[in-house]
């Protein structure tokens, strides 16, 4: 085996790992962990019920006030016990005096417009809560969300829960809503094991909460403050758990141009986190968290997406080496990328001509996912990723 093949082998090996292998892995550690009886949950406080803060950042949300406030108004909790704050700086559609006009809801704004980090820090001065729980402004929660998240914090060793996202689709969405659904779908069943594991490696956005006394003030260019905020509870030696039960669901990206700029956004944050996180990257001082964090989220961040790159030329060179036209391993193999990468050019093409087709939605799904990393990283390093809102429009 020559340099080309142990190269080959190995980029293909970590590409894999990323994407399935990590999940299989997951999947065999848990059915060993559960057979031996090592997962024991913790069955303590039964009678817990603290007050919590259910905290909005909004901007310009005026078209969803008065169902995300009915929605939160709704929830099977004490009312007594749900604080609303929202935190609305920069808004000029007229969101905050809508808010104001609402009994129970307490309203923060100031006009300067400096993104959400900055209301986040701002407003967390205004919770009084043992627990503070953090929604988006055009997400409905499922009816008991707040009572499946205070659960989890019957446990001490909990310091933060982070609640499932959901993607509302229907049988004619585009590749963006079959894709993100599918993707969101899969990353649920890896957050579950995960949590099953030891810790959930970052929240979701649209529904997580922290214990208040572990908020530590965010940078305020933070583009992933969810992922930063629950992260470093987890580095203060808390975990992060998970409950699919307690769930927030948006629409899917309007088309894959809005999801790409999703997903741009969310890449520049990925790399800027795992530069911010970079004492996380030391497994010989956190343990499983390291591991988690690096298979499950580092590697899509930054390597894989490379390795992806590579693996085409590398592939030519074996193939051509072992006979271009006769049918060896690595031929099969470069037939194989180049069939997933032609699916995915199809899909892009059919897209843009309202066809559907949802076979060809995951491989340009995928596609777009590893795209988004180049552009996000570029973004970056030019350091030109504003911290404002910037919400993708969504179906």
């Amino acid at each position: 085996m020559n340099v080309w093949e142990i190269l080959f082998w190995v980029f293909l090996f970590i590409i894999f790992y990323s994407y399935l292998g990590y999940g299989i892995l997951l999947y065999f550690i848990i059915k060993i962990r559960r057979v031996l009886g090592i997962h024991k949950p913790f069955s303590g406080n039964n009678d817990y019920e603290p007050e919590v803060t259910l905290f909005v950042a909004a901007y310009n949300e005026k078209d969803y006030v008065h169902q995300k406030v009915a929605n939160s108004f709704s929830l099977n909790y004490p009312q007594d016990k749900v604080k609303h704050l929202w935190v609305t700086d920069g808004s000029d559609d007229g969101t905050p005096d809508i808010l104001r006009g609402i009994e129970g809801v307490d309203v923060e704004h100031e006009d300067a417009r400096n993104g959400k980090i900055a209301a986040m820090n701002r407003g967390m001065q205004f919770v009084k809560t043992p627990i503070v729980i953090f929604s988006d402004g055009n997400t409905n929660l499922g009816k008991d969300s707040i009572q499946e998240i205070v659960n989890l914090f019957k446990n001490p060793n909990v310091g933060c829960v982070s609640g499932e996202k959901r993607i509302h689709s229907k049988d004619a969405d585009a590749a963006a809503g079959a894709g993100e659904g599918l993707y969101w779908k899969y990353e649920s069943t890896l957050k579950k094991w995960d949590a099953e594991l030891y810790s959930v490696v970052g929240a979701a956005g649209e529904l997580f909460a922290i214990r208040t006394e572990l908020w530590q003030e965010v940078e305020k260019d933070t583009l992933l403050d969810d992922f930063i905020i629950s992260l470093r509870v987890a580095m203060a030696g808390k975990t992060i758990q998970y409950n699919p039960n307690a769930y927030a669901i948006e629409t899917a990206s309007a088309n894959v141009k809005e999801e790409l700029k999703r997903k741009i956004r969310i890449s520049a944050g990925g790399i800027q986190s795992v530069v911010r996180l970079s004492p996380l990257l030391n497994i010989f001082k956190y343990g499983t968290l390291s591991f988690q964090y690096i298979s499950h989220r580092v590697l899509r961040w930054t390597l894989t997406p490379l390795l992806l790159l590579l693996i085409i030329p590398l592939n030519i060179v074996l193939a051509l080496q072992s006979g271009f036209l006769t049918l060896n391993l690595y031929s099969i193999l470069l037939a194989g990328q180049m069939v997933f990468y032609i699916a995915a050019l199809l899909g892009w093409f059919l897209e843009n001509r309202q066809i559907k087709v949802k076979v060809l939605f995951v491989p340009y799904y995928f596609f777009i996912m590893n795209l988004s990393v180049y552009l996000g990283f570029r973004r970056y390093l030019k350091g030109n990723q504003s911290v404002k809102w910037e919400r993708a429009k969504r179906g």
